[in-house]
């Protein structure tokens, strides 16, 4: 899946990119067609723990799958991020299925 990393307020490593990479790769486990992803993680300034934010569009025929997270890392948000969207996922399918 093609997907754009853009990273807000901060310079993200490869080890940060290729993680998301990889828990968007999984993902398409559960639906292959994919036509696009886009992901912005970006610090807030909040205060408390909780002031980083990952944002995860995933663009499938007839429809765009968003969900966005904020936890203490960019990890844990992209784990939540990823979790979320898998939810989704499967609506959509039992959705375009059922017609």
């Amino acid at each position: 899946m093609k997907v754009q990393m853009h990273s807000v307020h901060f310079d993200a490593d490869k080890k940060l990119l290729d993680f998301v990479q990889q828990r968007l790769n999984k993902l398409e486990t559960f639906y292959d067609k994919f036509t696009d992803g886009e992901v912005i993680m970006r610090l807030n300034n909040k205060d408390g723990i909780a002031n980083k934010t990952v944002e995860i569009k995933l663009f499938v025929p007839g429809s765009t799958l968003f969900s966005a997270e904020d936890a203490a890392s960019f990890e844990a948000a992209a784990d939540a991020a990823t979790e979320s969207l898998r939810r989704q996922i499967t609506r959509y399918k039992e959705k375009t299925l059922s017609h």
